[in-house]
C-alpha cells in the first residue's frame, strides 16, 4: 500500500523536510517508475551509516544508505557531492562501493535524476541549517550547481532538508531550480 502511494508521487516532487530521512521515501517512489533513476545526494555529511557504524545512532546519518540497502537506487547512480564530514565506515563503503562525487558518472545511463539537497551543504552563514559544517560553497554556487543539473538530466524530483528556523524563504526559493 505503501509503495502505490508512493508511485503516485507528483510528476516532479519538491520534498522539504528537517532531516534528510525525508528523501528516502522520494527515492524510493521515483525509483519505482520507468527508467533508471540517479541520485546526486548533495550534503556535508555522508549519510552512509548504519545502525552497526553509527557513532551517534541518530537516523540522520543514514538515509543514503538506507536508500541503497533497500534497492531504490544502485550504488553506481549515485553522486555524493559536498561531503566533508565523513565518519571512517562512511569512508570505507564509498571506496568498496564506489560511490564518489563524480555527477557524470552517477548520470551516466539513467533516465532522470533525483536531486537530495541537504542545506547544511552550504556555506556556514549562507542560510540557517540544522548542522552546519565549516566551508562549502556559496547559495550562489549551489544554485549554479542545481542549474546544471537539471540542464544534464531530467529532473525526477528535488528535495531540501537540514532547514532550521529562520530559513530565508527568498534564499530556498533560489534552490528550487
Amino acid at each position: 500500500r505503501l509503495l502505490d502511494r508512493l508511485r503516485n508521487l507528483p510528476a516532479r516532487p519538491l520534498v522539504l523536510g528537517g532531516c534528510c530521512c525525508a528523501h528516502v521515501g522520494a527515492s524510493r517512489g521515483l525509483a519505482a517508475r520507468p527508467g533508471r533513476l540517479a541520485v546526486v545526494w548533495i550534503d556535508a555529511h555522508g549519510d552512509l551509516n548504519t545502525p552497526e557504524t553509527s557513532p551517534s545512532g541518530n537516523q540522520w546519518g543514514m538515509p543514503l544508505r538506507m536508500a541503497l540497502d533497500a534497492g531504490a537506487v544502485r550504488p553506481e547512480d549515485v553522486a555524493l557531492v559536498g561531503a566533508r564530514s565523513l565518519d571512517p565506515p562512511e569512508v570505507a563503503y564509498m571506496a568498496a562501493s564506489g560511490i564518489d562525487d563524480d555527477i557524470d558518472r552517477a548520470l551516466a545511463g539513467c533516465a532522470s535524476v533525483y536531486v537530495a539537497f541537504d542545506c547544511d551543504v552550504l556555506r556556514p552563514g549562507e542560510l540557517e541549517v540544522f548542522m552546519p559544517e565549516p566551508g562549502g560553497p556559496t547559495l550562489t554556487e549551489a544554485e549554479g550547481l542545481l542549474r546544471s543539473l537539471v540542464a544534464r538530466s531530467a529532473l525526477a524530483g528535488l528535495g531540501l532538508t537540514g532547514l532550521a528556523a529562520g530559513a530565508d524563504p527568498a534564499a530556498l526559493a533560489r534552490l528550487t531550480v
